[in-house]
């Protein structure tokens, strides 16, 4: 029994650790539960939606020509959601016979295995170069449907272009910000009651910039760690001339934790040290 005990004490690596959360609640439910289970308050501030297209004439005329697209490209689990979610309301499914499916990430790629398909070119790291640099032999010459957020940048399609293929954009999805804000959440963390602020996409961390103010955001590096969820968002901190302490390399639960687990750990370690010397 006693090991047992010492077990469950010691599987508590975030004991009192304040982790704001920015991912809608519906999205965030498994990071959550697992977080809390280590022992982590948990503070909800989602900072971006996700909603159907305002208008669906261009998603809709695209899904009902499938059949011309050799390549299907998902970059988010989102873009998965949207765009099967569009196809099933109008009876069109993407046939695996005919097109190619790629996803980016782990994420994505077990969002297209709920749906029946499977994607058997998943880059093992996300960045527009790696992805079009793994695709560019099978592309060449190939019509290729990229499914995309109205906010999604312009270097994947323009590097896919360059290597041959023949791309359609089409937006599946909109990204809107919040409709509703608890601002005491914001001032919590201005006073530095929260040890890591999560952010899962640069949308995220725009509206944050946006709700602070990009000088107050700079003064907090002491006072709070920002934390990534994969290499595109990590980008988008360190171009806001903002550090990034905690870097998830996939957007994951476990990968996330893994990370935070790992930035924790090595800060209890120095922190240690410093008490040694001052001894």
């Amino acid at each position: 029994m006693r090991g047992a005990a010492l077990k469950t004490v010691k599987s508590r690596t975030l004991e009192g650790r304040r982790i704001v959360v920015t991912r809608a609640p519906a999205q965030s439910r498994e990071l959550r539960e697992r977080l809390e289970e280590l022992g982590a308050q948990v503070v909800l501030l989602p900072l971006v939606r996700f909603l159907e297209p305002e208008n669906t004439l261009d998603l809709d005329r695209t899904i009902r020509s499938l059949e011309k697209f050799n390549w299907l490209i998902f970059t988010s689990a989102n873009a998965v959601t949207f765009f099967l979610g569009r196809c099933r309301a109008l009876g069109c499914w993407p046939s695996g016979g005919h097109t190619t499916f790629a996803a980016v990430g782990s994420a994505t790629r077990l969002a297209l295995e709920k749906e029946g398909l499977q994607a058997p070119l998943v880059p093992a790291e996300f960045s527009a170069a790696r992805l079009a640099a793994e695709l560019a032999g099978a592309i060449a010459g190939k019509s290729v449907l990229l499914p995309r957020s109205d906010r999604a940048g312009d270097e994947l399609p323009s590097l896919l272009r360059n290597a041959g293929a023949k791309v359609t954009e089409v937006i599946a999805y909109r990204t809107a910000g919040p409709e509703a804000l608890d601002r005491s959440l914001i001032e919590a963390i201005h006073r530095g009651q929260s040890d890591v602020v999560t952010f899962f996409s640069p949308s995220a961390l725009r509206e944050f910039q946006n709700l602070v103010g990009p000088e107050v955001l700079a003064k907090w590096n002491s006072r709070v760690a920002f934390a990534a969820v994969g290499p595109v968002t990590a980008e988008a901190i360190r171009r806001a001339g903002l550090p990034v302490a905690i870097e998830a390399d996939e957007a994951t639960t476990a990968s996330l934790v893994a990370a935070l687990e790992r930035y924790f750990s090595v800060l209890e370690t120095k922190r240690g040290r410093s008490r040694t010397r001052a001894s």
